[in-house]
C-alpha cells in the first residue's frame, strides 16, 4: 500500500512539475560533457534552422556536473538532457530515481581518448603500462618487489630508456570529467593490470585495486586543466614538451596544431576507434528526462534529428565533427528505443 501511495505521489509531482516546465520555458536545456558538447551544439544549430523551435541552450558542465544537474528532479529549473562521455553510474541513476526522474539513455556514437602533443614536437609512441607508470600516484617498486612506492619517475626516459628525456608534464581534465573517468579506466587501469600481482587484487580487494589503478599523481606531473579541451590544445601549442588528454574530436578538429600519440601500435583514427582496436576508445551518450519530453517544446523532434542518418550516420554531419558512428544495426536499435522513449531502469540493460 505504501509503495502504491509513494508511486502515485511521485507521478503527481512529475506531472505537476512538467506542467510548470511547459508554462515557464520555451526552449530545450542541455548540460553535460565537454566532449559531447560540440556534437549537441551542432545538432541544436541544425535543428533550430530547420524547424520553428527555439535553439536549445547547451552548457558544458562536465559529465559529473551534468549528471548532478540533470538528476535534481523535474521542472522548469532542471535540465532536459545531459551529455556524457561515459555511461551513467549506478549512484547517479539512483539519484535520478530518488528525485522522480525517469531516464532515457541514448548512445550516440564512439570517441577515443587521446594523448596528444604539439605538431612542432616529436611524436610519442606509448604503451598503457608506460602511461600508468608515468601518471599513477603510486607505482610498483622499481626494485622488482611486489610493493608500491610514491611515483619516482620525473622524465619519460625514467619510465622507459627508449622514450624522450623530457619532463613528464601532462595536461588533462579534472575528476568531474567523463574523459578523466574513461582515461583512468581504459588508459591507467589498462596499464596497471599488466602487473599480475596488482591485477589479482581486483578479485580480493576491489577498492584497493581501483585506488591503485585510478589514482593520478599530485606532484605536478599531471596538471588539471579544467573542462575546456580547446584550452588544453592551446597550451600544448605554447608548450611543445607537454602532452594533453582529451577526446578524439578535438584532435581531429585541431590536426593542424596537435598530433595523437600511438598507443600500443595503434594511432587514434576514425577506423581504429570505430572497430575499437585503438586501446582507449569509449561510447558517448545523451540522457533525456522522459517527463519533459511531452511538455518542453521540441524535445522529440530534436531527438529525431540527433538520431537521423544525416546527423549520426557514417557520412553524417557529426562525423565531420569527429564523432565515430555506431554500427548500422545498433543505430537502428537505438533510434527505435528513442522513438518509444524506453526508460533505463537497470544498468545491465544494453
Amino acid at each position: 500500500m505504501n509503495k502504491r501511495i509513494l508511486a502515485s505521489t511521485l507521478a503527481a509531482v512529475t506531472i505537476a512539475a512538467s506542467q510548470m516546465a511547459m508554462a515557464a520555458r520555451d526552449h530545450i536545456s542541455i548540460v553535460g560533457s565537454s566532449t559531447v558538447y560540440p556534437f549537441t551544439t551542432t545538432v541544436a544549430e541544425r535543428f533550430s534552422r530547420a524547424t520553428k523551435f527555439k535553439t536549445p541552450v547547451v552548457e558544458s558542465t562536465g559529465t559529473g556536473g551534468g549528471m548532478k544537474l540533470f538528476c535534481q528532479g523535474v521542472g522548469e529549473n532542471t535540465a532536459d538532457i545531459t551529455g556524457a562521455s561515459r555511461r551513467i553510474k549506478q549512484s547517479e541513476l539512483d539519484m535520478c530515481h530518488s528525485n522522480g526522474v525517469e531516464v532515457v539513455e541514448i548512445q550516440i556514437g564512439f570517441d577515443g581518448i587521446v594523448l596528444a602533443n604539439a605538431k612542432s614536437a616529436a611524436s610519442f609512441k606509448l604503451s598503457r603500462k608506460e602511461i600508468f607508470l608515468a601518471l599513477a600516484k603510486e607505482v610498483p617498486n622499481p626494485d622488482g618487489s611486489e610493493t608500491l612506492v610514491p611515483n619516482p619517475y620525473k622524465t619519460w626516459k625514467d619510465v622507459n630508456p627508449a622514450l624522450p628525456n623530457t619532463r613528464i608534464e601532462v595536461l588533462g581534465p579534472p575528476p568531474t570529467s567523463g574523459t578523466r573517468d574513461a582515461f583512468a579506466e581504459l588508459g591507467l587501469e589498462g596499464g596497471c593490470k599488466s602487473f599480475a600481482w596488482i591485477a589479482a587484487k581486483k578479485k580480493t580487494d576491489k577498492n584497493t585495486y581501483k585506488a591503485i589503478c585510478h589514482t593520478v599523481r599530485e606532484d605536478g606531473a599531471y596538471i588539471e586543466a579544467g573542462e575546456n579541451d580547446n584550452l588544453i590544445v592551446n597550451k600544448l601549442v605554447a608548450n611543445p614538451d607537454a602532452l594533453g588528454v582529451f577526446g578524439f574530436s578535438f584532435l581531429d578538429q585541431n590536426s593542424d596544431k596537435v598530433q595523437g600519440t600511438v598507443i600500443e601500435g595503434k594511432a587514434p583514427t576514425f577506423e581504429s576507434i570505430a572497430d575499437q582496436s585503438y586501446p582507449i576508445s569509449r561510447p558517448l551518450f545523451i540522457y533525456v528526462k522522459k517527463a519533459h519530453a511531452d511538455v518542453i517544446p521540441g524535445i522529440k523532434p530534436f531527438l529525431a534529428e540527433f538520431t537521423s542518418e544525416r546527423a549520426w550516420g557514417e557520412d553524417g554531419y557529426l562525423a565531420d565533427k569527429g564523432m565515430i558512428s555506431l554500427p548500422t544495426a545498433k543505430r537502428r536499435q537505438v533510434a527505435a528505443d528513442v522513438r518509444e522513449l524506453n526508460v533505463l531502469t537497470d544498468l545491465s540493460e544494453n
